[in-house]
């Protein structure tokens, strides 16, 4: 197979070398120190240098180090290497896969032939799909930053931002960009032709988003589906939201999500124009509504200062000072109260609601500050008056970014006529938080505070109140000074562990659990002579010599199954994650493997067993998959977790302590002897399995203890339970 010159423009590192070879990192290393003949950097640094995709594809086939470059790496590594940037390549990925998904025929027509009769007639074809979907590429957004509310005049004010723009996803295509992208594109085509348009784009916009997660602010797809389902119901009445509106898109997670309730148009606005492109190819990829996306600062220059919109989802930018309090204090906006220097969030709450029909609904992501600072309290209060603050739904810790803060979720509704008694619910679900960092328990979630909802909805109140979850609170008793909306200080506290019969179970596992440590607590161990002296061995020669099977976990997979991660793998609990969606094929555990983390400087090593295997390893496990014929599992995983063993193989990366599986050590040893030290490190797990055991029970016990004499349900007599 011969390379054009746009592979050979395009430039891998040795991590993008590593995964087209399968293969770690130090196993580019190596092959650069040993092989004379491996491809020259040709760009980036000394100390992270970038070879040509090209060469580097040749002298893995030459050395027989793969057959063939599988197509969806070729394509990725083609994204990362464009010569416009990785967004742009995106992009364009996105404009060619919306012609293969919209007008396939045509796309058969472009493509055959050579590139350059590719490049010459691509941008007509894209032109063709693209104006009917977005507008025509010239069109601009009307200059009107915002819309004067009916009254007297505003006071002058500073001059408006800048007029936005519509996202550049339909500019123009030139006949040299196409021709420069024409190998790449082929490849997203083919790709497309294996997995479809749609699943590509996600799979090659997730790959993105993975590599660079600190660029980007995400939304999880479960909360976005229930802030979807929050705004836009599956079965709405009459008739369900026609527009929903994101003013800060960002990748597009939520106007994806309420595509399917069966809206019809979608609007979209970003301060990013690339993001505010990408969106609009996804979501056109996704769905037959119309999209109308714009690129601009929202607060400053409102690209739909005319509309009116059923719904509005958002997830604002947090704890912003430049958000144009000075330029925007006579803004029509602010209905409700000019929002303070700090609080930007409260800005975007105005602007939902301003963009909404009445009695259109706005949910908003807040962070839990917005809902007690003092600086906020004038607003907040205007807003339960006239009925516009609906609820304040509290969730639980690592819902969303950022992980460590529990936020929480407003929905609004843009006013009519005044309720005669306005009420408004409160929600936190809180205890529903998971273990690990899989995330927290999102059908529990999703159940309680749709549940909740629905039934404050319709009803205005809700009728029966569900301590420790939510309940319903006349306006005027949270119009105090310091209008403090926090879920959980309005909530009345759930029983006490569940009642004093809960805690009188807890009890008596505690105790079964104690004496079961008792039992499983080890022997002395024989250490009579000095240490031996094994001959060593290494996890990187046993994996070189077919003893074991190395794998490293995967970021996505084309289905949704449970996900091991590695807070499971040091806390020792089930898998407690979810496997993104994507088109990776995911490592499925089977029992007797072993699996180690590789961050955080633990010595830790887990035997996967029958209740653990089928699930997906996450991101920073590596899995050992032994021989049974040459290996025991428990004699591999127990030599892995020596102290010493850990710290010769660690170095640091940054702030992080990362561990080089494949240097880790262990003995030779003849099969019999492997089985007995295996049943040794056996039972080490089963008593450590047991003392966690009994220390979650006894927190558990204790913080019920607690709580039930603090609130009243037990009392310290020695009658009380």
């Amino acid at each position: 197979m011969q390379h054009n010159e746009t592979d050979r423009a395009t430039e891998v590192t040795a991590a993008g070398i590593a995964r087209l070879a399968g293969v770690g990192r130090a196993a580019v290393s190596n092959w650069r120190r040993r092989h004379p003949d491996f491809p020259r950097p040709v760009g980036g640094t000394e100390t992270s240098p970038s070879f040509a995709l090209g060469e580097v594809e040749g002298w893995l086939r030459r050395h027989g180090k793969l057959a063939e470059v599988p197509l969806r790496e070729r394509v990725w590594q083609q994204l990362v290497g464009h010569p416009e940037g990785a967004v742009a390549a995106l992009t364009h990925a996105g404009r060619v896969l919306l012609l293969i998904h919209d007008r396939p025929t045509r796309w058969l027509e472009v493509s055959s032939g050579p590139d350059d009769r590719l490049a010459a007639l691509l941008p007509a074809a894209l032109e063709e799909v693209l104006t009917p979907r977005f507008g025509a590429p010239t069109a601009q957004a009307p200059a009107a930053v915002n819309t004067p509310a009916p009254g007297p005049a505003p006071a002058p004010g500073p001059a408006p931002g800048p007029a936005p723009g519509h996202a550049p996803v339909n500019a123009p295509l030139t006949p040299p960009a196409a021709l420069a992208s024409a190998p790449y594109l082929r490849g997203v085509a083919e790709l497309a032709a294996e997995h479809g348009a749609r699943q590509t784009f996600e799979f090659l916009l997730g790959r993105h988003l993975d590599a660079n997660p600190r660029q980007y602010t995400l939304t999880p797809a479960e909360l976005a589906a229930l802030m979807a389902d929050l705004a836009c119901p599956a079965d709405p009445a009459p008739a369900p939201p026609r527009t929903v509106l994101d003013p800060a898109c960002g990748t597009g997670a939520l106007l994806r999500a309420a595509a399917g309730s069966g809206a019809r148009e979608l609007y979209a606005q970003d301060d990013a124009a690339d993001l505010a492109a990408l969106t609009a190819l996804r979501l056109a990829l996704h769905s037959r509504a119309g999209v109308r996306a714009a690129t601009a600062d929202t607060l400053r220059a409102d690209a739909f200062p005319d509309l009116r919109a059923d719904a509005v989802l958002c997830h604002p930018p947090f704890n912003e000072r430049n958000w144009g309090h000075d330029e925007l204090a006579y803004d029509p906006r602010w209905e409700y109260g000019f929002p303070a220097r700090t609080e930007s969030e409260l800005a975007w709450v105005q602007h939902a609601l301003a963009r909404l029909r009445d009695g259109g609904t706005a949910v908003l992501l807040m962070p839990p500050a917005a809902a007690s600072r003092r600086s906020g309290r004038r607003v907040r209060a205007d807003l339960l008056r006239r009925g516009a603050l609906r609820a304040v739904l509290a969730l639980p810790l690592g819902a969303a970014p950022p992980y460590n803060i529990p936020l929480h979720l407003w929905v609004l509704r843009r006013p009519g006529p005044p309720p005669a008694q306005p009420e408004v619910l409160l929600a936190d679900v809180a205890r529903f938080a998971g273990e690990g960092r899989g995330g927290p328990d999102w059908r529990a979630v999703r159940e309680s505070l749709l549940d909740a909802w629905r039934a404050f909805d319709g009803e205005g109140r809700l009728a029966e109140e569900r301590p420790g979850l939510a309940r319903s609170l006349p306006v005027i008793a949270l119009l105090d000074d310091d209008v403090d909306l926090a879920p959980a200080r309005h909530l009345p506290p759930a029983p006490a562990a569940d009642g004093a019969g809960r805690l009188t179970d807890v009890r008596d596992r505690l105790g079964t659990a104690l004496r079961r440590t008792g039992e499983l607590t080890p022997p002395p161990a024989d250490t009579a002579g000095p240490a031996p002296r094994w001959p060593l061995t290494t996890v990187g020669e046993l994996a070189r010599a077919g003893a074991l099977v190395l794998r490293t976990g995967t970021s996505g997979g084309p289905a949704r199954v449970p996900l091991l991660t590695d807070h499971d793998v040091l806390a020792g609990t089930a898998p407690s994650g979810t496997l993104p969606e994507g088109d990776e094929e995911p490592v499925l555990t089977e029992a007797g493997d072993v699996v180690v983390p590789v961050l955080g400087g633990g010595s830790v090593a887990r035997v996967v067993d029958e209740a653990t295997a089928g699930a997906a390893l996450g991101r920073n496990l590596v899995l050992l998959r032994p021989d049974p014929a040459a290996l025991d599992p428990w004699f591999l995983a127990g030599f892995l977790r020596g102290t010493a063993n850990n710290r010769q193989a660690s170095s640091y990366a940054s702030t992080a302590t990362r561990l080089d599986v494949r240097r880790l050590q262990l003995p030779r040893l003849a099969p019999a002897d492997q089985r007995r030290y295996g049943a040794r490190f056996r039972a080490l797990d089963e008593f450590e399995s047991a003392l966690r055991l009994a220390a979650r029970l006894g927190e558990q016990l204790a913080r019920g203890m607690y709580d039930g004499l603090t609130d009243g349900t037990l009392t310290p007599e020695p009658g009380g339970k």
